[in-house]
């Protein structure tokens, strides 16, 4: 059973989102909790309902990533594969021995954004243009030497996933991950979502990558019809909080849905070397990864939207926490100070 101390910690989170969003800090957000057999649940501000989905942002990519894993539980890759056996376009140099692993433990060498994002944002390029520069694109190092994030390596990883299944990356999401989870308030790009179950994100001060809140970056940033539809696998999936703590669950407690239990145990585990920062396979790993107090088994990550998704085994916990306010509008944001009430 939940302790008063940790009602406590909850209501203190409550109050943290409900001040920023009186405040006008954050438009909307909902705090999504499991502990044991407690569940709570609350939304704060303009967010009309707990089941309205956010943009993710990089929490997509674990999602994406879990999908790719069916195959691998199927059988049909190896994480110490080369990329160039499934993307032949991807050879030379240095790029002959990135490996699958590595791409998913942001180990590659790959740039987080292409040099030329924004221009192919603004064209509203598809998904296709973004793979080609991600083919092209010099790489920062050599594989697995150092720790590099890049949402080019979950590119590439997601392109694998459709060459090996022959289903489009949104199509293979929905029915290897979403489904069969029950994340019925959630999808890639906006699947079967109406505009009004989504909730738009304050784009005035979004990340760099998105737009920024330029003149004219209306057309392409997070909120535009552009961004949303094209579902981008380092951050184009909408969920509902409800619905990250159950993709979380799946792996706190997996129960062979998605894929064997051992597969599940396999992604929240470090796969770095020793001196270089510890990743799962999609996942962000370890103590101090996104809370405050977690343990070493704690997993999770966190979006540029203004997102947190964190499970700990120690304490058999789950917490979501989604904000429309950018991860990088404020040093100390509210989303982080909910969730390390949560893990206190």
């Amino acid at each position: 059973m939940i302790t008063s101390l940790q009602e406590d910690k909850l209501e203190e989170a409550a109050d943290i989102l409900t001040s920023a969003c009186a405040s006008g800090q954050v438009r909307g957000a909902v705090l999504y909790v499991r502990s044991q057999t407690m569940v709570f649940t609350r939304s704060f501000g303009d967010t009309p309902s707990v089941d309205v989905a956010f943009l993710l942002g990089s929490i997509s990519k674990p999602v994406v990533i879990a999908a790719l894993m069916t195959l691998y539980d199927q059988g049909r890759f190896g994480l110490g594969d080369p990329v160039k056996k499934y993307l032949p376009e991807f050879t030379g140099g240095f790029r002959d021995r990135v490996t699958i692993r590595h791409l998913l433990t942001h180990v590659s060498g790959l740039p987080d954004q292409l040099p030329e994002n924004a221009h192919l944002r603004q064209g509203h390029a598809p998904l296709s243009e973004f793979v080609s520069g991600a083919f092209r694109v010099p790489l920062e190092f050599e594989p697995g030497t150092r720790y590099g994030y890049s949402s080019m390596a979950i590119l590439l990883a997601a392109e694998i996933a459709q060459r090996i299944s022959g289903v489009e990356i949104k199509q293979l999401v929905t029915e290897a991950v979403l489904q069969p989870l029950g994340m019925s308030h959630s999808a890639m790009g906006m699947g079967h979502l109406e505009a009004a179950q989504t909730m738009p994100c304050q784009v005035e001060k979004a990340a760099i990558e998105s737009g920024g809140g330029a003149p004219g970056s209306q057309h392409w940033d997070w909120n535009s019809a552009y961004w949303r539809t094209l579902g981008s696998p380092w951050g184009g999936v909408q969920a509902s909080a409800a619905d990250v703590g159950r993709f979380l669950d799946a792996f706190l407690n997996p129960q062979g849905t998605i894929f064997k239990p051992e597969v599940a145990r396999l992604m929240i585990r470090n796969h770095n070397p020793e001196g270089v920062t510890p990743r799962g396979l999609g996942f962000d790993v370890g103590r101090a990864a996104l809370c405050r107090n977690g343990s070493d088994g704690a997993f999770g990550h966190t979006g540029s939207t203004g997102t947190i998704a964190w499970a700990d085994p120690k304490q058999d916990r789950v917490c979501v926490v989604l904000t429309t306010l950018p991860a990088g509008a404020l040093p100390l944001h509210p989303r982080q100070l909910a969730s390390d009430c949560i893990s206190d």
